[in-house]
């Protein structure tokens, strides 16, 4: 029993360790688009991640300005050119026409870098194929990503970089369906994995599954005796999110309804809080599977900001999303194999409800309202 302890202390807490942010990773943007026959490059990086590298705040005043970001113009030129390097045919290409502008994104304000890039036409791309390699911010941050999107009159891709996946060749071959499913599959699963509020959301719901309902407080609810009854239990929960974030993950893709992020954003966290502090009302609780489908809703639409942020390439807009979904699902999946053996060897004990169903519950809910302030703009960590 001691090593099933441990064992779950150990899951709780690489599940919450590090910041309270929801997603720790940043990303950047690459974009490779057409300007008649001129391939132009260019780089959108959040301005917060570049003043880890390059020290913006001259007077040191806590506020990152434009003027002086421009006052850096060509320790940004050089920093960016070194951790974006295009080449052909094994032969680097040249960038020329350099220029430093200002973009919005949902995130806040990004450096936005361009280039044109002499060693192609945008003609020949897709058969001569077009080396990418990036290594801005994978030594600051290894959750890093950089989302590659190509859009040319008759070619359209994209790809994801990483630290264990910093070079790309981007030729029509790498458009492919078999190709294209595989790379959204694995962003799915990483996505997942990544997203502390997804996981947590999943997890206050499940941690019931275990115990029998009965008009006393939670903490003397006595242990489930059959197993297949908390498989069933769980698999109604992981079935109706399931369906609930496939159901508007699709909707949002396909643009049949697209809400702002500045409001999903905030109701996946207050979905957090509601989930773990629906476990603390015992025999007036919610059913979870219910609770489940109706956020579950509001985590879709989170799903597919993701997704669209990712590059869709447009000729395999359901390849794609079918692939990303199938891999949040099998994210999913090892995050339920991991608890259920481990919640179901705890279940009898006092650790179980108390620190587990009460204390997890109460510290998922505090993290959930910090997430709902600091996504609101009322609170800044």
């Amino acid at each position: 029993m001691g090593r099933h302890l441990w064992a779950f202390i150990f899951l709780l807490m690489a599940i919450s360790s590090g910041s309270v942010q929801a997603h720790s990773s940043s990303n950047s943007y690459i974009t490779l688009s057409a300007n008649k026959q001129t391939i132009v490059l260019r780089a959108d990086v959040n301005l917060r991640d570049v003043d880890l590298v390059v020290d913006l705040d001259q007077n040191s005043d806590g506020k990152l300005t434009w003027g002086e970001t421009l006052a850096q113009k060509a320790e940004l030129k050089a920093w960016l050119e070194q951790g974006i390097q295009l080449s052909t045919a094994g032969q680097k290409c040249d960038l020329a026409d350099f220029n430093l502008l200002a973009a919005n994104h949902a995130d806040g304000t990004y450096l936005s870098a361009e280039w044109s890039v002499a060693c192609l036409t945008a003609t020949d791309l897709g058969d001569a194929g077009l080396s990418l390699r990036y290594g801005l911010m994978f030594d600051q941050d290894n959750l890093h990503r950089a989302l590659v999107k190509i859009d040319l009159p008759d070619f359209q891709s994209s790809a994801i970089l990483s630290p264990d996946r910093p070079e790309t060749t981007l030729t029509k071959a790498n458009g492919s369906r078999l190709k294209v499913l595989g790379r959204y599959l694995l962003e799915g699963v990483w996505h997942i994995w990544i997203g502390i509020d997804h996981i947590l959301f999943l997890l206050s719901l499940l941690i019931l599954a275990f115990l029998v309902p009965t008009r006393q407080s939670v903490i003397q609810w006595p242990a489930v005796q059959n197993v297949k009854t908390s498989v069933h239990d769980v698999l109604t929960v992981v079935t109706a999110f399931t369906l609930a974030h496939s159901i508007t993950l699709g909707m949002s893709i396909f643009k049949l309804l697209e809400p702002s992020a500045d409001l999903i954003e905030p109701a996946i966290a207050l979905s957090v809080v509601a989930a773990a502090l629906n476990n603390l009302l015992g025999w007036a609780a919610l059913r979870r599977w219910q609770l489940a489908f109706v956020f579950g809703l509001v985590h879709g639409f989170g799903f597919a900001n993701v997704l669209i942020d990712l590059g869709l390439p447009s000729d395999q807009l359901a390849v794609a999303l079918g692939g990303f979904n199938l891999g949040v699902e099998l994210g999913q999946i090892a995050i339920v194999m991991v608890f259920l053996p481990l919640a179901w060897a705890l279940r009898h004990t006092l650790f179980y409800r108390w620190v587990i169903v009460v204390g997890g519950s109460l510290t998922i809910a505090v993290l959930g309202m910090i997430w709902t302030l600091q996504r609101t703009g009322l609170l800044s960590l």
